[in-house]
């Protein structure tokens, strides 16, 4: 059992976490992830790593309340305890050797970008930070990012905070007034990292995805999270999340992905039934 030491609500639908959980801390970096279990007989979710205090031994999470079992885990206050919290798991982001970097954050995935941005910035990179958002109401550690950030840039769809527009805007007009990245770091959307790549494709310019389909154990058994990285069959879980963008299949990525988002719908509907009958 893990204790919830730390509960904040970031924006309407977007929740933190902190976690005591001194023996994930004590190995946690930037780019693993951790799958939980909020109750004995509940779904196992993978989440990325938001951070980690190695002295405090606590992990902390950030989640989007869109299914089930993230409106469980949501309806648990300070104090309460996670049933399961497995991890680090996955490949670490490589960081050494970067001199300069842009890191792409979109929506929820800033989450992860987020604690990128920090390693890279606590190893003496220059880090360009370009995030994006729906609207002004949806923004997250705005002002943890423009700490970890040389250049920060806050994008938004209906240009109610920052500029309007997508980030792939910005980074083309960095790349063609002369920024010369040793690699592009995007972390959001599958559509968002689609369009990164092709932007970036086209000046060459190195690009690292993070790749989040459906898993289930986590450890490369069950082939849920099974991606095609090159024409070849790669497992998110044990192979990354962390892939080369130029040769991810995002189609296919896209495609797996909206298979179960009518037994989500379903699954969410019906937890919010039980959830609003106990709060009765």
């Amino acid at each position: 059992m893990y204790k919830i030491v730390t509960k904040k609500s970031l924006n309407p639908t977007v929740t933190l976490m902190e976690i005591d959980a001194p023996l994930v801390a004590r190995k946690a970096e930037p780019g693993q992830f951790i799958i939980f279990r909020a109750t004995e007989d509940g779904e196992r979710v993978p989440l990325t790593i938001a951070g980690y205090d190695r002295e405090k031994g606590t992990v902390t999470i950030i989640f989007q309340i869109v299914g089930g079992a993230t409106q469980v885990l949501n309806s648990f206050e300070e104090g309460d305890y996670i049933h399961d919290f497995v991890g680090p798991l996955g490949r670490a982001t490589e960081t050494e050797g970067l001199k300069k970097v842009a890191v792409v954050g979109g929506g929820v995935g800033c989450a992860i970008a987020y604690p990128v941005a920090k390693k890279l910035h606590d190893i003496g990179c220059e880090v360009t930070t370009i995030v994006g958002f729906r609207n002004k109401d949806l923004i997250i550690l705005e002002d943890e990012f423009k700490a970890a950030s040389s250049n920060y840039i806050l994008m938004t769809d209906d240009g109610s905070a920052g500029e309007k527009g997508v980030v792939t805007a910005p980074l083309e007009k960095l790349i063609q007034d002369g920024e010369e990245f040793d690699e592009v770091i995007a972390i959001g959307p599958l559509i968002m990292m689609k369009f990164v790549v092709l932007t970036t494709k086209k000046y060459n310019v190195k690009t690292v995805v993070s790749m989040n389909p459906i898993m289930v154990d986590g450890t490369g058994m069950c082939g849920c999270c099974r991606l095609t990285v090159g024409g070849e069959t790669k497992f998110a879980c044990v192979d990354g999340p962390d892939f080369d963008g130029f040769l991810v299949d995002f189609d296919e990525a896209m495609a797996r992905g909206g298979i179960y988002k009518e037994f989500e719908k379903k699954a969410r509907e019906e937890t919010c039934n039980l959830l609003n009958k106990e709060v009765q």
